[in-house]
């Protein structure tokens, strides 16, 4: 939002929120109905019938910019901006979609209201000329200098100073802008069209392709990251005029009172608005190198659709927190289309970079399912792909990698211990976050509390958090004969039956059923020590989040969700690994190895994490 949102600054169908496309479809329904009266008898009007094929190919398009641009910043080589990108900016910049609504809309009713545009050719020559030469002209020049009437304190404040929120540009970044705005550019970027229309040398070519240019430059302009090489402008001297790069207008977007040309430069040289370190910057974005993590973060997808909801993926999914539920409706097809191209040629690849302090972290996802995971048959797979990262890691001078959810599994890799037996020169230390997971356990217990009934998968966890309740003396009841005979002999700990289920407190891990959670009193908290949340059974009770804590306000480019997290809260075995880096800590943890509890939480609340509340 504006500092002083002026008027028509929210889009008209913004109360419609994720139902807003619903607009188009009257219009879309007369384009059948007409393609259903005129087939066989008139000419097909097809600029009618193309708009809202075009409307979804740019949605398309402009997301493929996106995934591309985000995966290329988590690389860090020819970044731009070195700065994070927070979930305020990605609330903000959620309705990037707006405005290729409000083009199908004006392209509905050009449609309908200038007779030529429903028999409009493929292609006409003299029209791609005219559309060229118009661009180049009139409207580069006039955006010129409606870009720098928008930088006056009163429209500024108003209007631009709401796309300028974003210091570093994404490639969505670039049509974020108050409706006001939006429609501005529109009568602006129009000219091109209605001239053509007019004179008769329009075509669907010089329509749907000057459209297409306008968003492959504005994207391209804002993906922060450089790709035009030096040799281009030292080969070709006036190129530099003619055309913008990423870090040209990254500038304008951290210097603001400089470089304000759309696409081509010219503009800015002949009024001396040029930023003088333009070249300069283009040079070191150039010269910026892959970065390497100092610790890594090595998890794996969950279900088929949560590929969508990573950082490189959708911008909107991946801020809220994922719910566990099978692919439905129209995703589906998407969703196990790539889940057969991840099984059949997928490798390991990097899903977000964060950074805290000067420790450089970066989370790697392999691209297999939970599932999967419980199939003997591809556990040898898993394990090369783990094993491949953990080299890698290895390679690249990480001095530790953490493993997420499954890949951590007693049953898959004895909880890590495979790796190191396997490599015993190993530099990167291999953390699984266990002895963390047991003081976020323990921490999440209320004062007072004497006693707990503890359910889930018996595990290296559930036998620390066991032992370390007993040495706390608080007394430990389960479910079932058999759990109570393994903890007790395992732990030497105090295990009892429960009998009339009074506890209030639950330690639970996988395996609970709803009718365990039924025979819990009302106000039970359960507190589990899984991988996976336990399915809420119980609206009287309280659920507390898998174990993890709230990173502090110094982890930044944290604007992604862990999961089911919430908003900047991460996993135990992804904060251990930045504990054991800043500390210094030169110890795998894996295995049947369980660091220090209480020296793990007192660091943890050292370096400013905190624990989460109760999640549900």
């Amino acid at each position: 939002m504006a500092t002083k949102p002026g008027l028509l600054t929210n889009w008209p169908w913004q109360p419609l929120g994720s139902f807003k496309y619903i607009i188009l479809a009257p219009l879309a329904m007369h384009s059948l109905y007409s393609l259903a009266i005129t087939i066989g008898k008139y000419e097909l009007d097809y600029l009618n019938l193309l708009i809202l094929p075009f409307v979804l190919s740019r949605a398309l398009h402009n997301q493929i910019w996106i995934s591309f641009s985000r995966h290329r910043t988590a690389k860090g080589n020819n970044k731009i901006v070195d700065r994070a990108i927070e979930f305020e900016q990605v609330d903000r910049e959620s309705n990037w979609d707006d405005q290729i609504l409000l083009s199908g809309l004006i392209l509905y009713i050009i449609n309908h209201t200038i007779s030529v545009a429903s028999s409009l050719p493929v292609w006409r020559t003299d029209g791609v000329i005219i559309t060229v030469l118009l661009h180049a002209g009139p409207v580069e020049y006039l955006y010129y200098w409606l870009h720098r009437a928008l930088h006056h304190h009163y429209l500024y404040s108003r209007y631009h100073s709401h796309h300028h929120s974003s210091i570093v540009s994404e490639p969505i970044t670039s049509v974020i802008h108050p409706f006001a705005e939006h429609i501005v550019y529109h009568v602006l970027f129009g000219l091109p069209i209605m001239v053509t229309l007019f004179n008769g040398t329009a075509s669907l070519a010089s329509i749907f392709g000057y459209v297409t240019f306008l968003d492959v430059m504005n994207n391209m302009g804002h993906c922060n990251f450089e790709f035009f090489p030096k040799w281009l402008f030292s080969t070709f001297p006036p190129l530099k005029y003619l055309i913008y790069t990423p870090s040209f207008h990254s500038l304008h977007h951290t210097q603001f009172r400089t470089n304000y040309s759309l696409f081509m430069p010219f503009y800015d040289y002949i009024h001396g608005t040029m930023d003088k370190s333009t070249d300069a910057l283009h040079e070191s974005s150039l010269e910026k190198p892959q970065e390497s993590p100092d610790v890594v973060h090595l998890t794996h997808l969950t279900t088929p659709e949560s590929i969508f909801h990573l950082r490189v993926a959708f911008a909107s999914l991946a801020s809220r927190p994922q719910e566990l539920k099978q692919s439905n409706g129209l995703m589906w097809p998407l969703s196990w289309l790539s889940a057969t191209l991840n099984f059949l040629l997928g490798r390991t690849f990097l899903a977000e970079t964060n950074r805290f302090g000067k420790l450089k972290m970066q989370t790697w996802t392999i691209p297999r399912y939970t599932k999967q995971y419980a199939l003997n048959w591809q556990g040898r797979g898993i394990n090369t792909l783990i094993e491949e990262a953990i080299l890698e890691a290895d390679e690249r001078g990480s001095k530790v990698i953490t493993l997420g959810l499954l890949n951590q599994s007693e049953e898959l890799n004895r909880s890590g211990q495979l790796f190191i037996e396997k490599h015993p020169k190993l530099k990167t230390k291999i953390v699984d976050g266990s002895s963390l997971a047991v003081a976020i356990v323990l921490h999440s217990i209320p004062k007072g509390t004497t006693q707990v009934l503890f359910r889930g998968a018996l595990s290296k966890l559930a036998f620390a958090i066991v032992s370390a309740l007993s040495h706390r003396g608080i007394q430990i009841a389960t479910l079932y004969e058999a759990e109570k005979l393994k903890l007790s002999s395992t732990t030497e700990a105090q295990v009892v039956i429960s009998k009339s289920y009074t506890q209030k407190v639950w330690i639970v891990g996988d395996g609970l059923s709803k009718d365990e959670q039924l025979k819990a009193p009302k106000g039970t908290l359960f507190i589990p020590f899984s991988h996976f949340p336990p399915k809420k059974e119980r609206d009287d009770a309280f659920y507390c989040h898998t174990p993890s804590m709230i990173a502090p306000p110094s982890l930044q480019n944290l604007h992604s969700c862990e999961n089911w997290l919430p908003r900047r809260v991460m996993s135990a075995a992804r904060v251990a690994g930045i504990l054991h880096t800043v500390e210094g800590w030169d110890v795998h943890e894996c295995g049947d190895s369980i660091f220090d509890v209480d020296k793990i939480w007192e660091a943890a609340i050292k370096h400013g994490f905190r624990p989460t509340t109760i999640s549900i």
